[in-house]
């Protein structure tokens, strides 16, 4: 019989948990946290309220408090931890870790300061392993629900990436593999600004023409960057660019929508950021894609305006009438 891969977890939110239950039907998972009180919750009742209210976890599914205990017998480690985290939890991680091993981020952000993809943080601090990114329109309420779903693993070994393959995929959660590991953790992380983009513009009352004009116009930019990045087309019209970008800017559920419809409404940034229990990667990634638009010459106007509303005290209508000024030519072209 095959062996079952062990999987150590990294990360107590939302997403991470709703990934640990998904692999814990496949192999053993054991998922770490720094909260105790959902550590315990996970053991005993087999759930997680302080993220996924209401939602029952897989039963084999093992919480730890201790970074050791989840990782020292992982055959592959998963990363669920936001990118201002992520260095600090794999420094703190990396000691247990076996030879080898392959590390999967969960992550959709960028990291702030180095402008690095979370796999170049892993690449970076453990050379030998094989690093990759799971990826797509995945809300974590909708697959704790059982509803079908679709992602992606990619990584650059594709002998890896279908041995991982099995370990995510869980009835209605179809998992594809994908080589273009640049195009996949670039397409997760704008898909977030521009998210808040399209959450602005609800929030201010706009219609669905404006909520598809600034999705459209806004998976261009996506894609720019992301080819110029060396991300390819294809992933970024695929699952990863394009599905995910979708999910992120229509649903109810999406943080970084949310985060939009607030500052639409008027409401300040630090206030909404103070009553969300879970991050929204939007706010900081901004920063980071202007600062790499910059560097590879990519005009980007929706995220321009976006950091403006976040960074700079623009309003959400200031930011509107800004893209209204941009100059308008070809579809093909920038802006």
């Amino acid at each position: 019989m095959e062996k079952k891969l062990r999987v150590g977890l990294l990360g107590g939110g939302s997403w991470g948990t709703t990934v640990a239950s998904v692999t814990a039907r496949n192999s053993p998972t054991i998922m770490w946290a720094r909260d105790a009180h959902s550590v315990e919750d996970i053991n005993k009742n087999h759930r997680n309220e302080k993220y996924l209210p209401g939602a029952t976890l897989n039963e084999t599914l093992r919480a730890t408090t201790s970074i050791k205990e989840a990782v020292r017998e992982a055959d592959v480690i998963i990363m669920g931890i936001p990118s201002h985290s992520f260095r600090h939890v794999l420094e703190e991680a990396a000691p247990y870790i076996r030879p080898w091993v392959p590390i999967v981020s969960l992550t959709k952000g960028l990291e702030q300061g180095t402008r690095m993809r979370m796999t170049e943080i892993i690449e970076s601090m453990m050379p030998g392993h094989p690093a990759g990114v799971l990826t797509g329109p995945n809300l974590a309420r909708e697959i704790m629900a059982g509803q079908a779903a679709a992602a992606v693993i990619a990584m650059v070994d594709s002998t890896i990436a279908k041995a991982l393959q099995k370990v995510f995929r869980s009835g209605l959660f179809r998992v594809y593999t994908n080589d273009d590991v640049v195009g996949c953790e670039i397409g997760g992380a704008l898909k977030n600004v521009i998210a808040i983009a399209v959450g602005m513009g609800d929030g201010m009352g706009a219609g669905d023409n404006t909520r598809s004009a600034v999705i459209t116009r806004g998976l261009a930019e996506l894609t720019r960057l992301g080819i110029e990045m060396g991300g390819k087309p294809a992933t970024l019209a695929g699952l990863a660019g394009m599905g995910d970008l979708i999910a992120t800017c229509i649903s109810p559920l999406s943080r970084n929508r949310h985060v939009g419809v607030e500052l639409g409404k008027g409401r300040r940034l630090e206030t909404i950021i103070s009553e969300m229990s879970m991050v929204a990667e939007g706010v900081k990634t901004c920063k980071v894609v202007i600062e790499l638009a910059q560097h590879y010459g990519v005009e980007m106007p929706i995220s321009q305006e976006v950091y403006r509303v976040v960074h700079e005290g623009y309003s959400p209508l200031e930011a509107f009438r800004g893209l209204l000024k941009q100059k308008v030519g070809s579809e093909s072209d920038p802006g």
